[in-house]
Formats: structure tokens, C-alpha cells, sequence
């Protein structure tokens, strides 16, 4: 009995850490998930072993009492949390519960009907509980849940919300009480974080803390400034009134009083379309301005739900339905740095692998060395990851609590794990950069970006193959992709005489791509597909363009300064003059296709508006966004709900991170390339 009693004591200690973290100082170390998951193995194990359940546990309560900043409110109707299911099955399993609870409650025994139930789903806000109190249709008081017995007292707080009103319309009961949820607005929670850094004050971490944080101000003042929201979603208290029949009703009569409620509430008489619209809320939360971590599943009978009755801390009539969690902790094993094609060093985490955001990730990004000095995370660390929709997964913070007391602050290396040369970050830039020509991890990178589908379309020169002839010796360059040795490639391990012949054909059809496709394989700086085919178009073959000056090269509508001074710079370099060299010797081509007309490019962008940030291999970022433009789409500066996608290269930055708050797709550089060619998303 000494393993189950000390895990349920440990278990204990930590979710009472935890709690005081998010219920008392706002500033919760984990994501929701791991909270919940700690507290279902609390549950499983007092479940299994009775006789260790004592009324003090986290599964017999609420929460905690919280802070007494305030003065402490009773609640005249408890405010009790909810059950929650984490899978379809979970969800399941609780309707079919109630259901038989009915079918064997209503007269004592078994029914020979099945019962009939309405079932009303809504969104479960990320934010914080509030019970608010309306006397002769005035506001006379407000209250935090608390432990759901007792909370806190907020009403000078709430009155500055702008949502809530202070008089009812007419008809009011005598009393009223209010139960729903203050959030704070993803737009409202951004600009409220660019005022802090014009102000040169810290930045939030997330919706939900700030607005918990912004209703416990000793100063309703500061609160007033925050921007906070409210929706109404149940009564508590009510006095001398008609209460309505069921929950819906229950909502209807809110909306007529005054009160804001949420619009996005279903109702349906069939489970299995209860599952379909949760899992249609799943793919579309990100849509909304307001964050939530799941549906709230009701039975929508007021006389059925008192029927159903109570647990110790939670209605039997309903059920949260967690979303698949965005953030997870997991063990941080080491810190990398990956080089790029162009020579930038990227540090990135290898993780122990966490299912988050959909997928299994056992990497994440950490942007750039600053990145990782800001956040502190070490090597041994337990930390946070984020992987909301499509975005690239990230390493948000340690958790400091669990960090033990030995780990020592990773810092950059100073020689490229690659070739061993010298690591050299440029004055006044973020990022650190291998420059090194030859080094293997840079060449690998130009032969697959050379061979990919944007640029000579090369079939067989995946990354595993590349990584293969790179280390054998049999290419050291993008040159000599036309000049293989095919005869010793045939003595290789998984490589027939049919697999030789293709990879033969495929190298020999590429030497017939256009100009600007070659310009783009060449990775020229500041040089993605759409200057690749202006410089191909204006100048018409490589001679003309190797001999074109710098003010000739930025006479071409499209070109800058920089894009001009970058090309210019790049043919007069000795290296890249011999490749040059080279490619004519194998006879590729340098002319641009004749055309009887230069006609635009389509306009598949139309209506979208795309934001790029980071640093893009084979774009400049004026290069990007004219791309983009002249494809009928719209490249603001800043990510907002409106925001289309984000392109996304290298130290993504803020951006990035706002991307990631709001749901919006990021992308990387391939996609952005089909993005350009198609006007179509990746699947």
C-alpha cells in the first residue's frame, strides 16, 4: 500500500501547487492538459483504493479558496465545477450514463421507452468564472467562484466592464444572480500588448491569465483599461421570478434582460450529432476572437437536470469536452543547432516525444540564441511546448518548479557542428550564421533546394539520396548533379538498373528548365521565383545578366536596391562564376523561354491577405510580398484575425507568435511556393 499512498500524496502536493499557481497568483507553470491529466490519475487511484480518499483531496473540491485580496463572498447557490472527457468515447460513455440514470430514476425502475433527451452544446471560454448578482435589476454584486463555496468579492471591478450592464430591462426579478465567464478578447489581448511594449512594460503571457489578473486589480481603474468581455450562461440566485423550463430558455431570457450570450449554443435531440459538432468546433476554434479549450454538453431539461442531480463537485447533467491541448509539458534532452542552406545556425530542441497540437513532435524551434537566452530553457528541463493548428511546434518556457538544481544554462557553440569552422553572428543580427562555402550541411542544402520542385525539378533527389551521394564524395556542388557517376551509383545497395536509368532521365530533362528556374535553384540572395523570372524576362539569358550592372539590374520594375546590389555581388564572386562555368559545360540552359507575350501572372491570391516575416531562403521580404501582391493578395505588416497565412522563415519572431495565439496557418517556404503557383493551401 506505502506506492499507491505516497503517488496519491505527491499527487496531491503538486495539483495543490499548481492550483495555487492559477487560482491564486494567475501565473500557472502548466498547460490545462497536464493539470487535467494529473488530476485523472489522482482520481483513477482513489477510485482504486478507497480507503485513501479524504475530504480535503483536489477530486472532493472545487478549487481552492484562492487569494483574500478581496472580501470573500458566499455564494448563496454554489457555483460547482464540471466533469470533464477527454475523447469521443469519454463523451460518449457520460450520455450513455445519463441516460440510464433516467431510464431507472424516474419511477425506481427500468423504463421500457428509452428516455428522450435534448442535448445543448456550448463553447467552454478560457477564462474566469464570475457570479454576478443584480437586486431590483441593479447590479449589487460580484463574485469570483472561488471553491465554488465561497469567493471573492469584484464588483467595482466588473462594473467597468463594459459588457455587463449595470440596470436590467424591465421585468427583472427582485433577484437575479448571473453565472458566465470575463475572457479577454485575442484582438483585445493583443493590442493590450503592444501598448506594453510601446510603453516599454513587460508583455502578457496568454489570454486567460491576463484577464484573471486584470479582474483582481486593487484598482478598478487598471481593470477598466483592459478591455474585458463577459458572456452569461446560467442563473444561480433567482427570487420571486418565472424561471424558465429548460437551458435554452434559460439563455433566451438572459438575451432579453440584457445580457450578452454567446450566439455559438446548438441544440440537438441525437448524440452522434453532438460528436459531429464538437468536432466541427475543433476545426473551426481558431476562428473565433476568444479562446476555448472545449464544449460544454448539457442536458437542456431544467426538471431533468435536477433530476440527474449532483456528484460531490459536479452536475451529473453535464460534461466538458476537452479539445485536443495546444500546449503540453514535456522533457527537454538537448538543445541542437541545425545549419541551413545558406549557413544560418538555428538552435532547436529534441524532445521526448508528446502528442500536442494533433501530432507525436519530438522537436521543436527555439528561433535564434537570444531566444533561447530570454526563455532560460536548459537541457533536463521540463518545458512547454505549443503547437496550435499547422504551426511550427515551440518551446514557450521551463517550468521552473520542476527544473533540478544542477542544470547549468546552454550557450551557443562556437563552431559549426557540421565542419568546425567558426560560427560568426554579424553586429546588429539576431542570427548566427556558418560561413563556410563547403561545409556539408550547406551543400546538401543547395543540392536538394536546386532539385526541388520550385527550381530544376529533379526526381530522385530527396533528402535521403542527397545526404547519400553528398557523403560519398559523389557530389560537392550543385554542378555535379550533371555529372554523376551512374556506373558506381549502379553498385550500391538499393539501387537497380531501373532506379539508375530514371534518376539518369530525370537529371538529363532538367537541363532543358527555363532561366528563371535555374536563377531560383542557384539561391542567389533575396532571389525567390518571382525575381528569378523578372531577371530571366528582362535580360534574357545569363551572359546578359553576369554582364548587367548594378544600375541596370535595379532599373527592372520589381528590383530594389538591395535585390539589385545582392545579385550583382553574387555573379562576381569567384565560386559562383566557376559553377556558372561549369553549368555551361554540361549543357544547361541559360536562355529564357520565347514568349509572344509577357502576360501576368494569375491572380490566385485574390482576397487573400498574407504576412510574411523571418528570413526566407529563396525570397527578400519586398520580393515576398510582391509576389504576393501581384497575385491579387494583400501583405500587411501584422498578423491580425483577418491575416489569411503567415510565411514564416527563419526567426519568425513575434509574428509568429501572434500567428500561433490567433490560429492562423503559418507556412513554410515550399508551401509558400505552391501557395504562389496555385493559390491552394497545403493539404
Amino acid at each position: 500500500m506505502d506506492g499507491p499512498s505516497e503517488r496519491i500524496d505527491e499527487l496531491r502536493a503538486l495539483i495543490g501547487l499548481h492550483d495555487g499557481r492559477y487560482h491564486e497568483a494567475d501565473d500557472p507553470e502548466i498547460p490545462d492538459a497536464d493539470y487535467d491529466a494529473l488530476l485523472s490519475e489522482l482520481k483513477a487511484l482513489e477510485a482504486e483504493y478507497p480507503d485513501l480518499v479524504t475530504p480535503n483531496s483536489p477530486t472532493q473540491r472545487v478549487a481552492p479558496a484562492g487569494r483574500t485580496t478581496f472580501a470573500e463572498v458566499t455564494h448563496r447557490v454554489p457555483m460547482r465545477s464540471l466533469d470533464n472527457a477527454f475523447d469521443v468515447d469519454e463523451l460518449q460513455a457520460w450520455s450513455e450514463r445519463v441516460l440510464k440514470r433516467l431510464a431507472t430514476d424516474r419511477d425506481g425502475e427500468d423504463s421500457a421507452e428509452p428516455p428522450t433527451v435534448v442535448w445543448v452544446c456550448e463553447l467552454k471560454f478560457d477564462g474566469l468564472a464570475v457570479s454576478i448578482r443584480y437586486e431590483d435589476g441593479l447590479l449589487a454584486q460580484a463574485a469570483t467562484r472561488g471553491d465554488g463555496q465561497v469567493g471573492e468579492d469584484v464588483t467595482a471591478n466588473v462594473r467597468t466592464i463594459a459588457d455587463v450592464p449595470k440596470r436590467l430591462a424591465d421585468g427583472a426579478p427582485p433577484v437575479v444572480e448571473v453565472r458566465g465567464e470575463v475572457y479577454l478578447g485575442i484582438s483585445a489581448f493583443e493590442a493590450l500588448n503592444v501598448a506594453q511594449e510601446a510603453a516599454g512594460e513587460k508583455t502578457y503571457v496568454n489570454p486567460r491569465n491576463t484577464a484573471a489578473g486584470s479582474l483582481r486589480q486593487k484598482d478598478a481603474a487598471v481593470t477598466a483599461t483592459r478591455d474585458l468581455s463577459f458572456w452569461a450562461y446560467q442563473l444561480g440566485e433567482v427570487v420571486d421570478g418565472s424561471e424558465p423550463a429548460s437551458h435554452l430558455e434559460t439563455l433566451t431570457w438572459l438575451a432579453k434582460l440584457g445580457l450578452p450570450v454567446d450566439g455559438h449554443v446548438a441544440s440537438f435531440d441525437n448524440f452522434d450529432d453532438v460528436v459531429a459538432h464538437v468536432d466541427a468546433v475543433e476545426v473551426a476554434r481558431h476562428d473565433l476572437d476568444f479562446e476555448i479549450d472545449g464544449v460544454v454538453v448539457k442536458v437542456d431539461d431544467l426538471a431533468t437536470q435536477e433530476l440527474l442531480g449532483f456528484t460531490a463537485r459536479a452536475p451529473r447533467w453535464a460534461i466538458a469536452y476537452k479539445l485536443p491541448p495546444e500546449e503540453r509539458t514535456t522533457r527537454l534532452l538537448d538543445i541542437e543547432v541545425s545549419i541551413g542552406p545558406g549557413g544560418q545556425a538555428t538552435p532547436f530542441a529534441r524532445l521526448e516525444p508528446v502528442f500536442v497540437g494533433g501530432s507525436t513532435v519530438t522537436a521543436a524551434t527555439l528561433h535564434n540564441a537570444d531566444q533561447v537566452v530570454a526563455k532560460d530553457v536548459r537541457p533536463g528541463d521540463l518545458v512547454v511546448v505549443r503547437k496550435a493548428g499547422d504551426v511550427i511546434p515551440e518551446v514557450l518556457r521551463p517550468v521552473l518548479s520542476e527544473r533540478p538544481d544542477d542544470l547549468e544554462p546552454w550557450t551557443f557553440p562556437t563552431a559549426c557542428p557540421a565542419c568546425g569552422e567558426p560560427l560568426v553572428r554579424p553586429d546588429g543580427e539576431a542570427a548566427t550564421f556558418c560561413n563556410n562555402y563547403a561545409c556539408p550541411r550547406q551543400v546538401r542544402g543547395r543540392i536538394e533546394h536546386f532539385a526541388s520542385r520550385g527550381a530544376m525539378d529533379i526526381e530522385g533527389f530527396g533528402e535521403q539520396r542527397v545526404d547519400l551521394f553528398v557523403g560519398k564524395g559523389l557530389l560537392d556542388d550543385v554542378a555535379g548533379v550533371f555529372s554523376l557517376d551512374y556506373d558506381r551509383i549502379a553498385d550500391w545497395d538499393g539501387f537497380g538498373e531501373t532506379s539508375v536509368e530514371n534518376l539518369r532521365r530525370a537529371v538529363d530533362t532538367s537541363r532543358e528548365r527555363p532561366l528563371g528556374r535555374l536563377l531560383f535553384g542557384l539561391r542567389i540572395p533575396h532571389v525567390g521565383t518571382t525575381v528569378a523570372d523578372l531577371l530571366a524576362s528582362s535580360f534574357r539569358n545569363l551572359d546578359r545578366l553576369e554582364s548587367a550592372t548594378v544600375d541596370e539590374l535595379e532599373a527592372v520594375e520589381g528590383l530594389g536596391p538591395i535585390i539589385a546590389a545582392s545579385v550583382h555581388e553574387w555573379l562576381r564572386q569567384p565560386h559562383n562564376l566557376d559553377l556558372l562555368a561549369r553549368l555551361r559545360a554540361a549543357g544547361v540552359n541559360l536562355e529564357a523561354p520565347i514568349t509572344d507575350s509577357d502576360d501576368q501572372v494569375a491572380r490566385v491570391l485574390d482576397g487573400m491577405s498574407i504576412v510574411v516575416t523571418g528570413t526566407l531562403a529563396g525570397y527578400g521580404r519586398e520580393e515576398a510580398k510582391a509576389a504576393i501582391v501581384a497575385r491579387g493578395g494583400r501583405s500587411p505588416g501584422s498578423v491580425s484575425a483577418k491575416t489569411t497565412a503567415l510565411v514564416s522563415g527563419e526567426g519568425g519572431g513575434s509574428k509568429l507568435t501572434r500567428a500561433e495565439e490567433l490560429g492562423v496557418p503559418v507556412l513554410d517556404e515550399a508551401a509558400f511556393d505552391r501557395l504562389l503557383a496555385s493559390g491552394d493551401f497545403p493539404d
